[in-house]
């Protein structure tokens, strides 16, 4: 019923959905990112985390170079559609309450983590976004701060963003030996950029279970004036239960 009601929804809900997609870059570039294809995550299968890259493969053809044009809104289930067998998808590995299983198309969060750090980078307004409520394995070399990402799950969990700008973007993706690449690009200079970091993150552990809490911020910042900050906002906090025993950590009661 959940599927139903979203294919109900992209027909009658009146967005303008991005689906012009071209080679052609835009002029600036906003924000550019890069994610590693192969990491040690726990004791996973090593044969889905290279599944993965094959899906991420299939996937980002099918978004990169997607125009998000003014009053456009970007689903990214909608572009990239149900991962299937049939599309040469292989099983990846999808985590689903803490633990990691096999599915079809398993691995393609990256590229939905990929674009939503670029796009919080961006006056670009994010309308649709979830997050695992587990955190299942320890740090392996992370770079963006935790809960930072934008899980899918076709089509329920979608992950979207609207542009209520006068301006015109673009998302690019491509791969290199080791990592999948992303931009965001915009067709006019802006004189200011934003810069997101982390505040108050912390390991605790209250009546025996680890969670994990922290909170992202961004600035505004004027790119001509010395970095000057004009404004400083929070984007989202994040608590989400821990599934291995952090180094260091915090012991709290239960309230």
């Amino acid at each position: 019923m959940r599927r139903i009601k979203r294919y109900a929804d992209w027909c009658f809900d009146n967005k303008k959905y991005a689906k012009i997609r071209t080679q052609e870059k835009l002029n600036f570039r906003v924000k550019k990112h890069q994610s590693v294809l192969l990491k040690k995550l726990g004791d996973s299968d090593m044969q889905l985390q290279i599944n993965k890259v094959t899906n991420l493969k299939i996937a980002t053809k099918q978004i990169n170079g997607i125009l998000i044009r003014p009053g456009e809104t970007f689903s990214f289930c909608k572009l990239v559609g149900l991962p299937t067998k049939r599309k040469g998808y292989l099983l990846g590995m999808e985590l689903s309450f803490g633990k990691a299983k096999a599915g079809v198309g398993g691995g393609i969060c990256q590229i939905s983590n990929l674009i939503h750090w670029l796009v919080i980078h961006s006056s670009l307004t994010v309308t649709e976004r979830y997050h695992h409520s587990f955190d299942p394995f320890p740090d392996d070399g992370r770079v963006l701060p935790f809960g930072s990402g934008a899980t899918v799950f076709y089509n329920y969990r979608d992950y979207q963003f609207t542009n209520n700008t006068d301006f015109t973007f673009q998302i690019n993706l491509w791969f290199t030996d080791k990592c999948l690449e992303g931009e965001l690009r915009i067709d006019t200079e802006l004189d200011y950029a934003y810069h997101v970091i982390e505040k108050d993150h912390q390991f605790i552990k209250i009546d025996g279970q680890f969670y994990r809490k922290n909170e992202i911020w961004r600035n505004k910042i004027l790119k001509f004036k010395s970095g000057e900050i004009v404004q400083t906002e929070l984007i989202t906090k994040n608590f989400a239960r821990v599934t291995y025993t952090p180094e260091k950590y915090i012991e709290k009661e239960a309230t």
